[in-house]
């Protein structure tokens, strides 16, 4: 140990090498964080402003884009920069920074999945109680809950983290900092690093994944008993939920459960580029495009916005006359 240089800065290897891809990916990434802004920031002004949208669904719901703008913000403007400076350098500092808020937003959007499931599961199984056990209070409760335990779980990997030495300048293997690949360019034991990865994935990323999906087995067997009226609307209000959570999960399983993590580099940073930068923005598009709810309200606010406009308009030639 006392023989090897310390290195306190890190190379990460960047999507491409290639001068000539740097502006054409930095116009791209660009243009898709600012989409991703503009979904999710609409979704919770439209959240706020209709009161037919104020239920625990749809508070949910505007929890979720809030997280999904904080998430692509953790690794979408560290990825600008690096194409547009062309340097992919980090600190170790900044890097463990940059991990815990990506677990911080990647754990909070699993949990509050779970929640949302919770949520489903009351109001097609015990619609009749569905105030009652969903009430504000019950809501900002399960809020805290998620973001207690988001706040914890990260810090338990950053502890470790920082006491870790640094003394292989191979770059790591991805556009942002990923807890796995810096643990290879670890020169220290990172044994507990690894064994606390796989129980925590284990116990509490499998308890997070049942909690999930557990509910829409009781559900699926509620609506199957339905008319098919009230089947149809039971099946619209859980399909925007169930394509997000298959499209998050389905990409974090490729990208974690497969072995020998250096011998798939590039299929890894394209799967990073789905659950990374992708799902932020295809969220709002999928509660959007597939729930009737949220359409008819984007529509009675731009209508309202056409007609306020129309009408200043119209007082305006008034004026002038």
């Amino acid at each position: 140990m006392e023989n090897q240089t310390r290195f306190h800065i890190l190379v990460l290897s960047g999507l491409s090498d290639l001068p000539s891809l740097q502006l054409p990916l930095f116009l791209v990434f660009l243009l898709v964080y600012l989409m991703t802004l503009t979904g999710n920031l609409l979704i919770v002004l439209l959240i706020c402003t209709d009161s037919h949208l104020q239920t625990p669904m749809y508070f949910f719901l505007g929890s979720l884009a809030c997280l999904d703008m904080g998430y692509s913000s953790v690794t979408i403007p560290r990825m600008l920069i690096d194409f547009h400076t062309q340097k992919k350098v980090i600190s170790i500092q900044a890097c463990i920074t940059q991990i815990y808020f990506f677990l911080f937003f990647l754990i909070s959007e699993l949990v509050l999945l779970a929640v949302m499931s919770y949520d489903r599961y009351v109001a097609i199984c015990h619609p009749l109680h569905y105030t009652q056990i969903m009430h504000w209070k019950t809501c900002v409760l399960l809020e805290l809950g998620v973001l207690i335990f988001s706040v914890v779980y990260p810090l338990v990997h950053v502890l470790l983290l920082l006491k870790l030495t640094f003394c292989i300048s191979t770059p790591l293997q991805s556009f942002f900092c990923d807890l796995r690949q810096l643990l290879l360019v670890s020169c220290s034991d990172t044994f507990i690093n690894v064994l606390l990865i796989l129980i925590l994935g284990i116990f509490l990323g499998g308890g997070i994944f049942a909690l999930t999906f557990c509910p829409y087995i009781i559900i699926l067997n509620t609506i199957m008993k339905m008319s098919k009226a009230m089947r149809s609307k039971a099946f619209s209000t859980c399909s925007s939920h169930l394509t997000v959570v298959f499209l998050v999960y389905g990409t974090l399983f490729f990208s974690y459960f497969r072995p020998n993590v250096k011998d798939h580099s590039v299929v890894d940073k394209v799967v990073s580029v789905f659950y990374t930068v992708l799902t932020p923005l295809v969220n709002p598009l999928i509660y959007s495009l597939r729930n009737e709810i949220m359409k008819i309200s984007l529509k009675r606010v731009l209508g309202s916005a056409y007609s306020k406009r129309y009408n200043d308009r119209y007082r305006g030639r008034l004026v002038t006359r």
